[in-house]
């Protein structure tokens, strides 16, 4: 940064003194909490915070010096909760991602559906593509199945988020279709869970009572991931595993649990 840019020592203790009034405010929010979610400690907090940064920048901008508080994210962070306090109906969000891996696997497992489609009045339609193929397994198999499949299905699991919403009544039918998500508000969240490779490096696995045995979740261990599986044979796992194995998959999606998972709840 040239000395033109630099911001003047006057700019450097104006800052300092603005975390010094910060800290103040932000400590008397906290003696004057009425709860956990209190507002005020919230709003308290995200301005120290960004008076913290701001002095953080400057001060390396004029002296190059850093100070010695790391600053927290608070993009990903709950807000206050603002629901209603009894909950009368709720909303389930649910995001998961997956890169298409292996995409002859999935052509290959699409087209043993369409071909026991062909037969039936309503079909599944074409499998040659990779998008007519996401058709017909989304189509065939319900999403937690397809994410306890996805090595089956030449998928790779990404990021996934589930959040839940209060609400004090529910929606009408139909209302919400063409939009399902632009609704979701934040502040009406009871409990989120985050799964991510990101929080990997963050979490000691190995020290985690209850972890044993939820790597075989993902997928079945009878079933060979390079060895693309007749239909009929997949349906005879589903009878005999029955909704057991939903539930476990939905536990480790929704519980915060699993490897990379993150939660949050009031």
């Amino acid at each position: 940064m040239s000395d033109a840019a630099q911001p003047t020592a006057a700019e450097v203790r104006a800052a300092a003194e603005a975390v010094k009034t910060a800290l103040d405010r932000h400590l008397a929010a906290v003696e004057r909490r009425s709860g956990e979610d209190d507002p005020a400690v919230y709003e308290a907090f995200n301005e120290l915070a960004a008076a913290a940064e701001e002095y953080d920048e400057l001060l390396y901008d004029r002296y190059d010096e850093v100070t010695p508080f790391e600053i927290p994210g608070t993009d990903d962070a709950l807000p206050p909760y603002q629901g209603p306090e009894e909950a009368n109906a709720l909303s389930v969000l649910i995001r998961r991602d997956y890169a298409v891996a292996e995409p002859q696997r999935l052509l290959a497992q699409a087209q043993r559906v369409a071909d026991l489609d062909a037969g039936r009045p309503s079909g599944n339609g074409p499998a040659d593509t990779v998008h007519g193929a996401l058709g017909v397994l989304f189509g065939e198999f319900e999403p937690d199945e397809i994410a306890s499949r996805h090595k089956e299905f030449g998928l790779e699991e990404g990021d996934s988020t589930l959040w839940v919403t209060a609400a004090d009544t529910s929606a009408e039918p139909g209302e919400w279709l063409d939009a399902p998500f632009d609704q979701a508000d934040p502040r009406h969240v009871v409990c989120r869970f985050d799964v991510s490779s990101v929080f990997d490096d963050e979490l000691d696995h190995d020290g985690i009572d209850g972890l044993d045995g939820l790597d075989g979740l993902d997928a079945d261990p009878d079933i060979d991931p390079d060895v693309a599986v007749p239909l009929d044979e997949i349906e005879e796992v589903d009878d005999a595993e029955g909704a057991g194995g939903r539930e476990a998959d939905e536990a480790d999606g929704t519980g915060g649990t699993g490897p990379g998972a993150r939660g949050a709840g009031r």
